[in-house]
């Protein structure tokens, strides 16, 4: 499974973007798809994940902000992101997990400043 990730960007405090990650394979059959981050000298962390049948989990740090969703059509996640603070500059990362093995996409770059 290749997963590409696009959309990020330099963004000001309070601003908003879109992600996206677009898999080679129909999402329709990966249970399960994630966006994860990492900043600058931290360890890579959940940000949010999707079920195949629409369920979804946020880390606290961004409930209430960030929306994940999918389009099954184009096989595609996506990432809302609202009300975005310096604390959300990070790469962002999608993810899947198929047949037991672990897929990243290449990382997406976002940087929150004025």
């Amino acid at each position: 499974v290749q997963l590409q990730a696009s959309g990020g960007g330099l963004v000001q405090p309070g601003g908003s973007l879109r992600l996206s990650c677009a898999a080679s394979k129909r999402i329709s059959t990966l249970n399960y798809m994630g966006w994860y981050r990492q900043a600058p000298g931290k360890q890579r962390e959940l940000v949010a994940t999707i079920t195949v049948g629409g369920s979804t989990n946020y880390a606290d740090a961004v409930k209430g902000r960030f929306t994940i969703s999918r389009d099954n059509a184009k096989n595609t996640v996506y990432l809302h992101m609202s009300s975005l603070s310096p604390e959300d500059t990070a790469v962002y990362y999608c993810n899947t997990i198929y047949w037991g093995n672990n897929y990243w996409g290449q990382g997406t770059e976002v940087t929150v400043s004025s």
